[in-house]
């Protein structure tokens, strides 16, 4: 995997993934930034959240679930002194489909983050995770 980071101008810096896909970084206006794009370390987050999220849908698709949404909200606690790593990381998902069962998803979501999760299992080297869920119920 290859990645690659341009610096645009101020704190603005371009991320171009090996794929070819690009999103842009900018840090806040009290440290030169513009406030154009996510923060690297939201960035971050985020990726923990998506590839969760994506493990979480393939397992259950996996397992014929009718599921038809997945969303992972995220909130992250941060060390007060640098290096500001991460320290506390709480995953809601809400996961909205057809009959689903609740041990099918809290076994997707136990498998997503001690087995497949990169990420997830990255950032638990220095913050501790927290998992919840909730099961949201559409019509046929």
């Amino acid at each position: 995997m290859k990645a690659r980071v341009k610096w645009v101008e101020g704190m603005s810096f371009l991320g171009e993934s090996g794929s070819g896909h690009t999103f842009l970084m900018d840090g806040a206006p009290e440290v030169g930034g513009r406030n154009l794009g996510v923060r690297p370390m939201e960035a971050l987050l985020m990726g923990a959240g998506g590839c969760t999220a994506f493990d979480v849908v393939l397992i259950l698709q996996r397992a014929r679930a009718d599921i038809v949404d997945c969303v992972v909200e995220l909130e992250a606690q941060r060390a007060e002194t640098d290096p500001k790593v991460f320290t506390r990381i709480h995953f809601h998902y809400v996961v909205t489909g057809r009959h689903l069962k609740p041990e099918q998803v809290e076994r997707a979501i136990k498998l997503s983050a001690e087995k497949y999760c990169s990420a997830s299992i990255m950032l638990s080297k220095t913050a501790q995770l927290t998992h919840d869920f909730e099961i949201r119920e559409v019509e046929a």
